[in-house]
């Protein structure tokens, strides 16, 4: 048995002026910006939803810009199968997650749960 939910959204940005598109959706949406550390801050800007229940990161990325969301999952491999038998499908393996694509085509990301909320709002799977 494992556990996942719905971690998050990741707004992917195609520009080189990360700092930028963060400063703009943190604006529109009403959120902090946050420097991440690190190599992870080379890459992706946290929004700190002021309620607390949100997870929304700014990502630079060579695609073409879009929105997509993050599950995650005490056993990212375990929900990967769950997921590809409703139907979507492993893109890439990145790093320690999983790009997938479902059958509609929008692509979405199986990552390793983090967080305290994750213990009290997780679904369980067989």
């Amino acid at each position: 048995m494992h556990r996942s939910r719905l971690a998050g959204f990741i707004i992917d940005c195609n520009t080189a002026d990360l700092a930028s598109a963060a400063q703009f959706w943190g604006g529109a949406l009403g959120m902090a910006v946050r420097a991440l550390p690190g190599e992870e801050g080379e890459k992706y800007v946290q929004l700190v939803d002021p309620a607390d229940r949100l997870h929304v990161e700014v990502q630079s990325v060579s695609h073409p810009s879009r929105v997509h969301l993050d599950i995650e999952s005490d056993d990212v491999e375990a929900e990967v199968r769950r997921l590809e038998q409703l139907g979507a499908r492993r893109i890439q393996q990145a790093g320690s997650w999983w790009v997938m694509e479902a059958p509609t085509g929008q692509r979405f990301c199986v990552v390793h749960a983090k967080g305290e909320a994750f213990a009290l709002e997780a679904r369980q799977w067989k």
